[in-house]
Order: C-alpha cells, then sequence, then structure tokens
C-alpha cells in the first residue's frame, strides 16, 4: 500500500512540475534558483561545520 501512494505522490509532484514549466516558465525558473540557492547554502554550512571540526572544535 505504501508503495503505491509513493508512486502517487511522485506522479502528482512531476505533473505540478510540469504544469508550472508550461504556463510559467520564468517563475518555474526562479523556484530552480531559491531550490539552488538552498542547496548551496547548506553545502556551504556543512563545510562550516566540518572545517570547525576538523580545527579541534574550538571558538
Amino acid at each position: 500500500m505504501t508503495v503505491n501512494a509513493k508512486k502517487i505522490a511522485v506522479y502528482v509532484l512531476v505533473v505540478f512540475a510540469l504544469y508550472v514549466i508550461i504556463t510559467d516558465p520564468a517563475k518555474a525558473a526562479d523556484y530552480v534558483q531559491i531550490a539552488f540557492e538552498g542547496i548551496s547554502d547548506a553545502a556551504k554550512a556543512i563545510g562550516d561545520f566540518m572545517t570547525w571540526l576538523a580545527n579541534g572544535a574550538k571558538n
């Protein structure tokens, strides 16, 4: 039962993404840019944390 729900959720997400891209490409591009900025910020934060740990966890 869960596999079917997961497939349905993925299908709905893909259909929604295609709808946004087709109806408003500029807004879709903004969403992609926001997503990549979020991923970039998260990767930088993880890198800063790992650097802090490698330096002995000192302030």
